[in-house]
């Protein structure tokens, strides 16, 4: 009876696995196994322009030059053994889906890009509409993008991105997020929110719990320098804390910081990037990007590496938590 009992607890759990859909990133290239994710930045970037919601315009910049200047900066990343790029560059501050999918394609790297906007800077990045829309009308704006393609590229965002100020969230901010948190309720997409600081953190994720969204879909963004007793609030909460703004100059201090989240035991709510690049288009060609993706691999992966980490942590924050994310239900 008890080898029956547990061949039938067996053969239903086999049944219910078969029948669950499978989780998928969003890239711009299409639907990837969460499964298949692999190694993933999950903050960086390929062009950013700088001139404001008010001036900026596609024809700023030539899709050649930008692939020109940073296809070799993506196929050093896969030759690294990345897989997956997260392209923060939100709306109305040069982000060109069609410019993604061609980079992608050409590098192997698949990419994801995003919907939703960025108030940080003082609203500079803000579009006029934002002002008087409602936080339904502008969720409306950020789920069509999702549904049919951002400004008809048939290419859908794989996450939310949004951006407040530092300080007490103003009320315009505020509603960026109640639209972030209702855009979320009806797609899944993560919500990835440039912030710093932890009280615009903390009363970002009450606004997402009083909407009825869990804090596990919320990314807090440049979470570095803040201090331990923030990310423990942040990860009792279930919310992502992303150390991202590595750069040749604060190896030492990350390489401290995630030694922290690991003895506390924070390393399973942890993300890591560099939010590097750019193509800049009010610079000339031959200066370059600002800075390269691979200073996690070449200076941050030995220094922690003769410190204790290993390959099992290394796998948590580079591969099992950006597929846990970012991963969506397949609609």
């Amino acid at each position: 009876m008890t080898s029956r009992r547990s061949f039938l607890r067996s053969t239903l759990a086999s049944f219910w696995m078969l029948r669950k859909p499978k989780r998928i990133v969003q890239t711009v290239t299409g639907p990837l196994s969460a499964t298949n994710m692999g190694l993933a930045l999950i903050h960086e970037h390929v062009l950013v322009d700088f001139i404001g919601a008010d001036q900026i315009t596609s024809n700023r910049w030539s899709r050649v030059d930008v692939l020109t200047k940073m296809l070799p900066y993506f196929l050093e990343l896969k030759q690294l053994g990345c897989q997956v790029v997260l392209d923060c560059t939100p709306a109305y501050l040069g982000k060109d889906p069609l410019l993604l999918k061609e980079l992608s394609e050409r590098s192997g790297v698949r990419i994801l890009t995003n919907t939703g906007y960025y108030g940080a800077s003082d609203n500079k990045y803000l579009p006029a509409h934002a002002y008087t829309e409602t936080a339904d009308q502008l969720s409306d704006r950020w789920v069509a993008d999702f549904q049919n393609g951002i400004d008809g590229t048939g290419i859908r965002p794989g996450f939310i991105k949004i951006g407040v100020n530092p300080g007490h969230l103003s009320e315009l901010h505020r509603k960026l997020v109640v639209a972030a948190a209702r855009t979320h309720k009806r797609t899944g997409l993560t919500i990835c929110s440039h912030t710093g600081p932890y009280v615009p953190a903390f009363e970002q994720i009450d606004v997402l719990k009083q909407e009825g969204v869990r804090p596990d879909a919320f990314v807090w963004t440049h979470a570095q320098g803040n201090n331990m007793v923030h990310y423990a609030h942040a990860v009792r909460e279930g919310a992502w804390v992303s150390l991202d703004g590595l750069d040749k100059t604060n190896v030492a201090a990350y390489a401290d910081t995630l030694l922290l989240m690991k003895e506390n035991r924070f390393l399973h709510r942890t993300l890591l990037s560099h939010d590097a690049g750019w193509y800049d288009p009010a610079k000339s060609n031959d200066q370059g990007v600002g800075r390269d993706y691979t200073i996690l691999f070449k200076q941050l992966m030995p220094e922690l590496n003769k410190r204790g980490f290993t390959r099992k942590n290394w796998k948590q924050i580079l591969i099992e938590n950006p597929a846990e994310a970012f991963s969506l239900e397949p609609k």
